[in-house]
């Protein structure tokens, strides 16, 4: 009996060992996957709480270069080569300071002041003028001391100034003053010389006093746009000098060196250099001892200085020419560019007497030609 209860027993243990062993391999499966699990959500959690601490707000974020895909294809393959292409922009701080530093700079250095020449015939413009070309180029100043100022105190209407412009080209002096003279007296005078009169006279009548039949074709020509509208006096007056230049121009007879003529002697205008005029070109290579006479094209260049009173320079540049013995035509003289023959023969022999020998500079020897008259 004993015997038996001992077997019963030992099976029974047997039995719940076996049992043991066959729930363990479960029960070890089941806590790997809950320590898997746990493990997992861990990480999960450590990642996301990283991300999360090392997030900043974007302006914090400190530029790293983007990287940008361009897709090309392969010639020699049907596959997709991708190409990668790095930029840094550049900071914005760089930018700034670029920017600030360019502005301050331009504050620095001021520009210079520009000067707005006014007419000529203005109360102490001709004494700006000096001053302004005694200080851009002391080449002139010789002259200016040895001269006396231009003055503009003739005033003429723009219709009478063409008019007189015209009759005295390609003439002598006397033979121009001649015609001129019987011209007004057939207009009935100077204040007589308008459009309709002119337009009125036969180039029979103009032949008669010595108008060839090319001038008569020029005064008509004047007169016609005259009264057509094209032109007036108050027109004129108020046009700028490019404007003026070209409408002018557009008359038969009239050319650029008559248009620059009647610009600075009859208008006043401070800043015109007639480039074309033998006697100024002259003048600029003597002042600034040039091997040849400049061409036209070359004169603004050279008297760019002169800015913006072009025109006094270039009377200098006539006082200049004149005193070395050029010639001057009976339209440069009627507009006011040089001195009738006999006036410079008269200011020569009266200087004569009262010439310094000593002065020996070629520039000061000016001082035998003497001072001259604006205007006549």
């Amino acid at each position: 009996m004993g015997e038996q209860t001992h077997t019963q027993t030992q099976a029974q243990t047997q039995t719940q060992t076996q049992t043991q062993a066959q729930t363990q391999p479960h029960h070890d499966s089941a806590a790997s996957a809950t320590a898997t699990a746990t493990t997992t959500a861990s990480t999960t959690m450590e990642i996301t709480n990283g991300s999360s601490l090392t997030s900043s707000p974007p302006a914090k974020i400190p530029f790293r270069p983007r990287k940008i895909r361009k897709l090309s294809p392969d010639p020699k393959s049907s596959q997709i080569v991708v190409a990668e292409i790095q930029t840094t922009p550049k900071p914005l701080a760089t930018i700034k300071s670029t920017k600030s530093k360019a502005a301050h700079h331009q504050r620095a250095v001021p520009a210079a002041p520009r000067i707005v020449a006014r007419s000529l015939s203005c109360d102490g413009e001709v004494e700006i003028a000096l001053r302004h070309l005694r200080s851009a180029d002391p080449l002139i100043a010789p002259l200016i001391d040895i001269h006396q100022a231009p003055t503009f105190d003739t005033f003429q209407t723009p219709f009478l100034a063409l008019t007189r412009s015209i009759l005295y080209q390609q003439l002598a002096y006397k033979a121009g003053t001649s015609i001129y003279t019987r011209f007004i007296a057939l207009c009935g005078g100077e204040v007589g010389v308008l459009p309709e009169t002119v337009l009125a006279l036969t180039p029979q009548q103009l032949r008669q006093i010595g108008v060839s039949g090319r001038k008569a074709s020029y005064l008509h020509d004047l007169a016609r746009k005259y009264q057509n509208g094209i032109l007036s006096d108050s027109a004129i007056v108020n046009m700028d000098d490019k404007s003026l230049f070209t409408m002018l121009t557009m008359v038969n007879g009239i050319g650029s060196w008559s248009v620059h003529m009647f610009m600075i002697f009859s208008l006043h205008r401070p800043d015109v250099l007639p480039i074309n005029d033998l006697n100024v070109r002259k003048g600029v290579q003597l002042l600034y001892s040039l091997e040849e006479l400049p061409r036209p094209s070359q004169m603004d260049l050279l008297c760019e200085k002169w800015r913006p009173y072009r025109s006094v320079a270039s009377w200098y540049m006539w006082r200049l020419a004149e005193a070395k013995g050029a010639p001057s035509s009976a339209a440069a003289v009627a507009a006011g560019a040089s001195l009738p023959q006999h006036q410079q023969e008269e200011q020569q022999q009266q200087h004569q007497h009262t010439q310094q020998p000593q002065l020996l500079d070629p520039i000061n020897s000016i001082l035998n030609l003497g001072a001259c008259a604006w205007g006549q």
